[in-house]
């Protein structure tokens, strides 16, 4: 069971939500909160796996409380929720550590499965929009980069930064496996080492370390 947390300043968004996730048999929606700081303390209570984060709220907006989740190392992974797809608000979301993002106007089937992907330490890297996402967080990155260590990257066998490059890319395990020609349960191994070695929470941070290190060039 997929255990939620559903963060949003207004009442019509947290109850369309949790009616829309109450009705999956393997989510369960555990709590709401109204704002940034009761969204910090509900995870430390509460101890969801998936927080659906609202941008703009009052008090603390949801990068901010990002940034403290992850600070916090909360096991939580934040799904961010926006009205725009190219949100600048995004932008600084997934910098802070969120691992993805979801338009308010997604329908049950993509809420879901979008809790679904987050919560399996995958990442919502679809090539068409979030992909537009990424390369636009990578310009923004550029403008006030903060890379890596060069040691961190080191560390990194050369198919393992291949298959890093490839995760910013937007592909999946499949998709990638293909491309290599090898098993999927061998991309599986790669990236579960990539994440330990960078220390990195999932696929998202992994593509953001991959533009940030200038893995990967702005808009390919």
């Amino acid at each position: 069971m997929i255990r939620v947390l559903i963060v949003d300043d207004q009442m019509m968004v947290r109850e369309g939500f949790s009616v829309l996730l109450g009705a999956m048999p393997d989510i369960e929606v555990i709590g709401e909160a109204v704002n940034g700081r009761e969204a910090v303390a509900q995870v430390a209570a509460l101890r969801p796996d998936v927080v659906l984060m609202d941008i703009r709220m009052p008090e603390l907006n949801g990068i901010d409380a990002t940034r403290e989740i992850v600070a916090a190392n909360a096991d939580a992974k934040v799904l961010v929720l926006t009205t725009f797809d190219l949100d600048e608000y995004v932008y600084q979301a997934l910098r802070a550590g969120a691992s993805g993002f979801l338009l308010k106007d997604a329908s049950a089937r993509q809420l879901a499965e979008g809790v679904r992907v987050v919560a399996a330490g995958e990442a919502l890297l679809a090539p068409t929009v979030t992909k537009r996402l990424i390369t636009e967080f990578a310009k923004s990155a550029a403008l006030s980069p903060r890379p890596p260590a060069t040691a961190q990257i080191g560390e990194l066998t050369e198919r393992e930064t291949e298959v890093l490059v490839l995760i910013a890319q937007g592909l999946s395990n499949v998709e990638i496996a293909d491309h290599l020609v090898v098993a999927e349960s061998t991309i599986k191994t790669h990236v579960s080492r990539i994440l330990v070695k960078l220390g990195l929470r999932d696929r998202t941070q992994a593509a953001v370390f991959a533009y940030e290190a200038r893995l990967v060039e702005v808009g390919r």
